[in-house]
């Protein structure tokens, strides 16, 4: 099904292309009916940041898979309850230490070496030019498996981490799988970048890159998103960032400053400081957009 009035044309995967043309009235009503149609045909993806709450709900069908990369930046002061919350721990080269470093300063009352043997990664994987050699040399004593993929210098470290998930559960439903990155943000802009580069590389896989403040993910415009908030520990601050190409209709529910049809670019409107109003926003868009909400300091 293909339908165009000049302004929006939607195709028959439900992907949707703006052209700007006139501000006539009659065409932009034409054009707010036509994303009804959008939404009908687009499959529904849904969020929710259960990760960051002391338990995660059991009655979620299907139940979700966690995955933790640690990162070589501070960790986040709630990176025990990601842990606690993963079936597969996995550090990005200098992420190990991090974990060896940071983590028996988070339990202050308990012996250093024993939170350092509870902690202990399943996975070390990357170009290993960050990682101490004790640090290393500790962890493999415990069993922790070490990977040195130094020969490649084209992937980052967390592209790396993410491939290996990928590879290590092909039977896992990837809708079903949640890959928690601790230490994404923050430090060098360039490093940012190469982490928000990754949610676009593995775009069928839902990766979310976490701070102490906040936290990203990827919005494919393949899908529309009911993304449910956690008001005791998330927001209310967020955005809606359109990296990458310009958005040219995006529109959304459930926040103070809603966009209805709206493009968003660099250089033009983009949707930051935004505040959400409560349980649940909705967003479609005929581009990739960034969501991000800021973490609440409990």
């Amino acid at each position: 099904m293909t339908l165009t009035d000049g302004e929006l044309t939607v195709n028959a995967n439900g992907n949707a292309c703006g052209e700007r043309c006139g501000r006539d009235p009659k065409r932009n009503k034409e054009t707010r009916s036509r994303s009804h149609i959008i939404m009908l045909v687009m499959e529904l993806m849904t969020h929710s940041s259960s990760f960051l709450l002391p338990s995660t709900p059991t009655d979620s069908r299907p139940s979700l898979t966690y995955a933790l990369v640690v990162l070589n930046q501070r960790l986040p002061r709630f990176a025990p309850l990601l842990w606690q919350h993963a079936k597969l721990r996995l550090c990005a080269d200098g992420g190990a230490n991090r974990v060896y470093d940071e983590l028996p300063q988070l339990f202050p009352h308990e012996d250093p070496s024993d939170i350092r043997r509870r902690y202990k990664p399943d996975l070390i994987k990357g170009d290993m030019d960050s990682i101490r050699k004790e640090v290393m040399d500790f962890y493999a004593s415990l069993g922790t498996k070490v990977v040195d993929e130094s020969h490649d210098q084209d992937t980052t470290d967390l592209h790396k981490c993410v491939a290996y998930i990928r590879d290590c559960t092909p039977n896992l439903e990837k809708s079903n799988l949640r890959i928690l990155v601790a230490g994404a943000l923050g430090g060098r802009f360039d490093h940012e970048a190469g982490n928000i580069n990754v949610l676009y590389r593995f775009s069928d896989i839902r990766i979310i890159l976490l701070s102490d403040d906040c936290h990203i993910q990827l919005l494919p415009k393949t899908h529309r998103h009911d993304i449910y908030i956690q008001s005791s520990v998330e927001g209310p601050h967020c955005g809606l960032i359109p990296i990458g190409m310009p958005s040219g209709s995006t529109s959304t529910t459930g926040l103070e400053w809603d966009l209805d049809n709206t493009e968003t670019r660099f250089g033009g409107l983009v949707s930051t400081s935004n505040i959400v109003k409560g349980e649940k926003v909705t967003v479609r868009s005929d581009s990739d957009l960034l969501w991000t909400i800021s973490i609440k300091n409990q």
